[in-house]
């Protein structure tokens, strides 16, 4: 484990399946940037590339909601369990990271 970065201190096992999608929907966004790098490249007009930033963000956000969803009811609701309240205070950190 890297001591230098706290966010690379923790693991998270996951289902065959649950990795499989996140690394599919990655693999789409990562496509869907390289697209738009190709616009730009190709001098495509400003409100089509701003389209397509658009379903990045999209993207990202629903990849979001799919992680932190899965975050709480797996990390989170385990850890309370365990009786480590200090994850409530971790997830209210990385709430408001999205919400900004």
């Amino acid at each position: 484990m890297n001591e230098e970065c706290p966010c690379c201190q923790k693991k998270k096992i996951r289902s065959e399946e649950e990795q499989k999608k996140l690394i599919n929907r990655l693999n789409r966004i990562s496509g869907q940037i390289n697209g738009i790098k190709k616009m730009v490249e190709n001098s495509a007009y400003c409100v089509d590339i701003l389209t397509q930033v658009a379903a990045v963000n999209a993207a990202l956000n629903s990849f979001n909601k799919e992680l932190l969803s899965e975050h709480i009811k797996t990390c989170v609701a385990d850890n309370i369990r365990n009786g480590n309240d200090e994850v409530i205070d971790e997830l209210v950190k990385i709430l408001k990271k999205l919400m900004k």
